[in-house]
């Protein structure tokens, strides 16, 4: 796949790349574009007041906030109504869980993948045990150092009662891109059951379409596409009626945001995201289309070099194939701590990479089977 990314005229885009720092934790956190640095530094410079008021700059504060809103709900093909902008994607899935428990009856099965972030885990297994509801658990079938989320395996535990499912659309370890849409298929056909999709390692590498990917409920992080530590949620028309409002008896409760927002949609990091997304340009398929060529290139030098060992065991896909994959790159040394070895590479480099395992503790511990240091990750 040939590459039209310019390198060099994105570099121009990011202050933190104008020091001696080689990034690789970008699977915790992207650079921030110094376009969204200054709007952000704007608003809170020029309309920081509260919302809603008729004076000029409280119009202006107001307007930034919902444009904000538009581009957000745009970028993922969605209405306005039906996104929600807050915290992080962990805060905004704890928030659902409340205001969807209501709608789940007493035999409800829950099914959960225990190769996601527990972001996507830990939220359902509270509103399981708060309601007395069942849990089982999706572990891909095939044991090996690319274990896959199959819709095969999901079928075989999919009952008349499974109303919720929940899977990662990239694994944070792995770096495999699931096939969401159809696990989508997989889900629907059971009457009234619902997928919801931790996209915060996917949207890093690729624009999400939730329409396209037929989800009822889809969450990543901002803060991890060149933006601002804030994250989104989507829930879709079939999805959202299900929810009961977290917010003050006397307020509105018809959109997303109105029911689960709790007024965590920090003004000035929302009206930064319209400055954001027009990085992408008019269309953000094809720069998205250039981003991926490059990151498989080089993604492919790394993964080149570590096959070429025999004292490297790759966790996920060992092709650079980004049909498959995005540059989240996950080993270990045969004779080498992950922790002794970054903090080795650290001491000789100015490469800052990490070790652990970055909230894919499931995932890491009982389906990779290592132990308490996890992994080395590179993610680019």
């Amino acid at each position: 796949m040939a590459s039209a990314f310019d390198v060099a005229a994105a570099r121009t885009h990011f202050p933190a790349l104008h020091q001696q720092q080689v990034f690789f934790d970008n699977a915790g956190g992207s650079q921030v574009l110094g376009e969204v640095i200054d709007a952000i530094r704007d608003y809170l410079s020029k309309s920081n007041v509260q919302l809603g008021a008729s004076y000029q700059v409280g119009e202006q504060s107001s307007a930034a906030y919902r444009a904000g809103y538009a581009a957000a709900a745009k970028y993922v093909n969605a209405g306005t109504d039906e996104i929600v902008l807050g915290a992080s994607t962990t805060q905004l899935f704890r928030n659902l869980s409340y205001a969807l428990a209501p709608s789940f009856p007493p035999d409800s099965e829950l099914i959960l993948s225990k190769l996601d972030h527990e972001a996507n885990i830990a939220s359902w297994v509270s509103l399981a045990e708060r309601h007395h509801l069942t849990i089982k658990w999706w572990v891909p079938s095939a044991v090996s150092n690319n274990p896959k989320l199959e819709p095969a395996d999901l079928k075989a535990l999919m009952t008349p009662r499974t109303r919720f499912v929940a899977c990662t659309h990239t694994s944070n370890i792995l770096g495999s891109i699931t096939d969401i849409r159809a696990i989508a298929d997989v889900v629907h056909e059971v009457k009234g059951a619902l997928l919801c999709v931790d996209g915060v390692a996917y949207a890093p590498h690729r624009q999400p379409d939730v329409e396209a990917l037929d989800v009822d409920f889809y969450s990543f992080s901002w803060y991890k596409v060149y933006g601002p530590h804030i994250s989104q949620l989507y829930a879709s028309p079939r999805a959202r009626p299900l929810l009961a409002s977290l917010g003050h008896h006397f307020n509105p409760s018809t959109t997303l945001a109105d029911k689960l927002a709790l007024a965590a949609s920090t003004y000035e990091l929302t009206a930064s995201i319209p400055t954001l997304t027009s990085y992408f340009g008019p269309d953000p398929q094809r720069w998205w289309r250039g981003i991926a060529a490059h990151e498989e290139t080089l993604a492919g030098v790394l993964l080149a070099y570590l096959g070429s060992r025999k004292d490297v065991t790759v966790f996920g896909e060992p092709t650079a194939d980004s049909a498959k994959r995005v540059p989240t790159v996950s080993f270990v040394v045969e004779g080498w701590s992950p922790q002794e070895l970054v903090e080795t590479m650290e001491q000789r480099s100015t490469f800052g990479f990490r070790w652990g395992a970055f909230y894919s503790n499931r995932l890491v511990e009982q389906v990779l089977g290592r132990g308490a240091e996890g992994i080395v990750r590179v993610s680019m």
